[in-house]
């Protein structure tokens, strides 16, 4: 089985009410898909949704890179030699986790369809039966937090993660407000993503927040500061997961190191897809570092993939796959069920796309042959 022709689509889908995050406001998120096609006649599809403030790439460099650099490398290559042609791409363009996870992901949902296999076939079986997604605010005032979270809960969500870190002050009142609104028993997980920017604002925030039972403090320095993000650890008994300062090995290895984090969040758009995503579960076991897995807010397609990566380890216990929730418009369907994402056992991904909705939300195109 040989590719034969990759299509780029660059795409802007719509949100249905803004994303707030400490570092921006989204009011759309750009996707990059990929479609390869084999001599054999099976497709596969993939997604890069990338971020700027995270990895460095932006919509228009990812395009121009897989457009131009990476998919013509891959005419002719078999998408069942995933090492090979993550060594080709790396060979041609250096970091890019983006780019190189839509290209991974399109090789795994070929290759799943190849075999008639679930993708979570390919990387290990089914470890958990099922997958629960958390109920994700973005920052708003604190009274409007509490008011989402405590609905989100009548929803049936048993698990709320806040975003904060734009204030220290009026995130301390965040924390606290949401954790009266929705009870001593749901769980509560707060993301600063790298807000607090430093070990010393991050433990004044936390020292008045010890008592909101908190499930982890998720990135609560500058992702570059590991040094700064073990002090917080090792001053706190609030766990503290990594997320923005881990992208490949090199970070591992120095997060192992340092013993800075207990948990890890890994995304297929840091590290550059689904095959370096197992690596990074590897490790993490051998040091004995439970996994997440998150998410840019994708669409159906690389949140699927997350999805499979999930329920296949048994070290993940974690997941956000929640990015189709947040969309007005998608590629495809995925099946939730209150707080419970339901995986497709149908080959590949398991996800239908619509190239019609793919094609009216794109601003570029490109086929490569």
């Amino acid at each position: 089985m040989k590719i034969i022709s990759i299509e780029v689509f660059a795409a802007q889908l719509p949100l249905l009410r803004p994303f707030i995050v400490a570092y921006d406001v989204y009011h759309e998120l750009p996707s990059i898909i990929v479609k390869i096609t084999t001599d054999t006649g099976i497709t596969g599809y993939g997604e890069g949704m990338p971020d700027s403030h995270v990895t460095g790439e932006t919509f228009s460099s990812t395009y121009e890179m897989l457009v131009k650099d990476i998919a013509p490398l891959l005419i002719g290559e078999n998408p069942f030699d995933i090492e090979k042609i993550h060594r080709n791409m790396s060979n041609a363009v250096y970091h890019a986790p983006t780019a190189k996870a839509a290209i991974d992901i399109a090789c795994y949902d070929a290759m799943g369809k190849a075999t008639s296999q679930p993708v979570y076939n390919l990387i290990g079986g089914k470890s958990h039966e099922t997958l629960t997604v958390p109920y994700v605010v973005s920052i708003l005032a604190p009274e409007e937090m509490a008011r989402q979270a405590a609905q989100a809960v009548q929803d049936g969500y048993t698990s709320i993660k806040i975003k904060v870190g734009d204030d220290p002050l009026v995130d301390v009142k965040r924390i606290q407000a949401v954790r009266e609104a929705i009870g001593a028993d749901i769980q509560l997980r707060v993301d600063a993503n790298q807000g607090w920017r430093d070990a010393a604002t991050a433990m004044r925030v936390l020292k008045q927040v010890e008592d909101c039972q908190m499930e982890w403090i998720e990135q609560p320095v500058l992702a570059d500061d590991l040094i700064g993000l073990a002090q917080v650890r090792q001053k706190t008994f609030i766990p503290v997961m990594v997320d923005e300062g881990l992208h490949g090995d090199k970070e591992m290895r120095e997060i192992i190191d340092r013993q800075a984090a207990d948990f890890i969040n890994i995304k297929l758009m840091k590290c550059g897809g689904l095959y370096p995503a197992c690596k990074l579960v590897a490790q993490a076991e051998m040091a004995g570092i439970r996994c997440q897995v998150g998410s840019m807010v994708e669409s159906s397609v690389a949140t699927a993939a997350g999805a499979h990566l999930s329920i296949a380890k048994e070290m993940i216990f974690s997941n956000e796959m929640v990015g189709p929730l947040m969309f007005s418009q998608d590629f495809g369907k995925l099946n939730y069920q209150k707080n419970e994402l339901i995986l497709s056992d149908r080959p590949g991904l398991g996800v239908e796309v619509d190239e019609e909705v793919v094609r009216r939300f794109s601003v570029h195109s490109a086929v490569i042959e």
